[in-house]
């Protein structure tokens, strides 16, 4: 079950990178724009988690999250505070109101997703996602172990990596300049080519004993997870 992630962000340009990274992350994603829609989402569709903008109009974050913590159905949602106020009173004064973590802008998106997966492990474990599912594959972030129809498959760490980009948004077709972003970062060079060698491995390793190819190759396009495949 993807983890629900509400956004509270006035600022247009980073709500709309939080949710496209946070969606390619497997997040399912809601995003409001000031404090009184916040209130409403957070009552209404009791997201998983919360990352909240500090500089709100008309309401500050700091206000909203002391009245998500004054509410019953609200009080036990996590909150993260996103904010350019790096100052320790700041800081401080946001978990004063019930934050239980804290980021400063600019960040980066894996450090964000960390955050995120330490404060659910932290506040609710059971909703903390390590094993991805998907047919008869499961793979453990955390382990880094795979399974496909109870049989382990061993893969190495860029098959691994590969594979995690694929599962969490079977039917996405992501073309090799993404799996190259993805899997190898934007600031390593390799050619486009090798994203097929690794592909060729992760369907050996995946089919092994002549299972079904779970991987669909688009023309001209690029690899995606079958989408049929998981149901």
């Amino acid at each position: 079950m993807s983890i629900k992630v509400l956004v509270v962000e006035d600022e247009e340009a980073i709500s709309l990178l939080l949710k496209y990274n946070l969606k390619a992350e497997g997040f399912t994603v809601t995003v409001v724009d000031d404090g009184d829609e916040a209130l409403m989402a957070a009552n209404e569709m009791q997201p998983d988690i919360i990352l909240l903008d500090w500089m709100l109009p008309h309401v500050s974050g700091i206000e909203i999250c002391r009245q998500l913590r004054a509410r019953d159905e609200t009080r036990e949602i996590p909150v993260i505070m996103l904010t350019a106020r790096a100052e320790e009173e700041d800081r401080l004064k946001g978990f004063e109101k019930g934050a239980d973590d804290y980021v400063t802008k600019p960040f980066s998106m894996k450090e964000l997703v960390a955050r995120i997966h330490a404060v659910l492990r932290r506040t609710n474990p059971g909703t903390a996602v390590n094993v991805i599912t998907f047919g008869d594959i499961a793979m453990d972030r955390e382990t880094m172990r795979v399974t496909r129809a109870d049989q382990s498959i061993e893969l190495g760490p860029t098959e691994f990596r590969l594979l995690e980009t694929l599962i969490k948004r079977p039917g996405r077709v992501y073309s090799r300049e993404q799996l190259l972003d993805r899997v190898w970062g934007q600031d390593i060079y390799v050619e486009a080519r090798t994203v097929d060698v690794h592909v060729g491995r992760l369907r050996k390793a995946l089919n092994k004993g002549g299972l079904v190819d779970p991987i669909r190759t688009v023309r001209s396009s690029g690899y995606a997870l079958d989408e049929t495949y998981g149901k």
